[in-house]
């Protein structure tokens, strides 16, 4: 029983402390001077919205091994189908968001089907085409979708609860609501990598022709990853969307395509939490570099960055940040055996040698 305890207090207890950090941040930066809470949390928010994205492709390119680089297009269909939901036909906001996030699955999920005869480079390409295609098909669909200027005054987001509405009208509220989709979110990938479903995704990335030999149904399995993966993007569109309130098409260009995917492979491919730290890091990181006075003469600095990360974290840390804390981890917890072991030749030195 005690052993079960320690177990489940182990596995619980990243959660745990990931729910106190989501609570006590507020009133953390709020003691801190010189320190704009509201701007905080906003880049927080943005961060927990861009790591939604990380995780859905980490399923994808990390588990199953199917490279993307068109997510910005599932993440622009479902900002743009919450925004037109809300907007056009007055849903709620929580109706309008499962229904992006439905609309954008259901686009990935035909996606998936190409993706049964293409591999590698040229899936890379394929998945690069559809990101591109999607913005220009909002400027030429003007009427529905604003054009180039995009939908703006979008409602706030709310939740309706029986008799009561909760509102998120401060950048404080709308982070809650951001971690708490977040953690949702996290925890189902999380269900979902380690069930049946995962070690199928995982039989596919490691090869296909053993997977298919094993009975794993590649059709099913490699939809099913298509379709979570936009699942998870179309969701982060629809809170991208009501967090800014507005949108345009050059919210997502092939840039942020590059940015989700520099998110995982620094942060660890095949890993929920790297996903996490990665978004996390990148987006407070594009944030210090408009701050920098190089910026007036050199605007795309940020790319120059993002490029060079990509290439150092190939060369360096070809596991990413989830790399280099499961191998901290493994050697703190080697230290005891470590210990253990020298006593236990120490001893045996001893009795060969007659010392008692």
């Amino acid at each position: 029983m005690v052993r079960w305890l320690r177990t489940r207090g182990r596995a619980a207890a990243p959660y745990a402390l990931g729910l106190a950090a989501v609570l006590v941040l507020p009133a953390v930066l709020g003691v801190i001077p010189g320190v704009a809470p509201g701007y905080v949390l906003y880049l927080v928010s943005l961060a927990l919205i861009y790591a939604v994205v990380a995780i859905g492709l980490g399923i994808l390119i990390g588990h199953t091994g199917q490279i993307s680089l068109g997510h910005a297009g599932f993440f622009a269909i479902g900002a743009y189908a919450s925004a037109l939901l809300t907007l056009r036909l007055g849903l709620p906001f929580v109706v309008a968001v499962l229904l992006a996030g439905s609309v954008s699955a259901a686009i990935g999920f035909l996606l998936g089907l190409p993706a049964l005869r293409l591999s590698g480079p040229y899936l890379a390409v394929a998945t690069l085409g559809f990101g591109l295609a999607i913005p220009q098909l909002a400027v030429w669909q003007g009427s529905w979708t604003g054009g180039s200027s995009g939908l703006h005054g979008l409602p706030l987001a709310s939740l309706p609860l029986g008799a009561f509405t909760i509102v998120f009208r401060t950048d404080q509220d709308y982070y809650y609501l951001a971690a708490a989709v977040l953690i949702v979110l996290t925890i189902f990938a999380r269900n979902v990598v380690t069930s049946h479903t995962g070690r199928a995704f995982v039989a596919i990335r490691d090869s296909e022709i053993a997977a298919r030999a094993m009975g794993v149904d590649l059709v099913r399995y490699k939809t099913t990853a298509f379709a979570l993966s936009a699942l998870y993007a179309g969701i982060a569109g629809g809170l991208y969307a009501h967090l800014l309130h507005g949108i345009s098409p050059e919210d997502f260009t092939v840039l942020l395509s590059v940015d989700f995917l520099t998110m995982i492979v620094l942060g660890g491919l095949g890993s929920v939490g790297g996903a996490l730290s990665g978004a996390l890091l990148l987006t407070f990181l594009q944030n210090a570099l408009t701050r920098l006075p190089v910026v007036h003469d050199f605007k795309n600095l940020y790319i120059v960055v993002l490029g060079a990360i990509l290439i150092l974290t190939i060369a360096f840390l070809p596991h990413g940040l989830a790399g280099v804390a499961r191998s901290v981890r493994l050697r703190w917890a080697a230290r005891p055996r470590d210990r253990a072991s020298r006593v236990d030749q120490i001893v045996e030195l001893g009795e060969g040698s007659g010392v008692r």
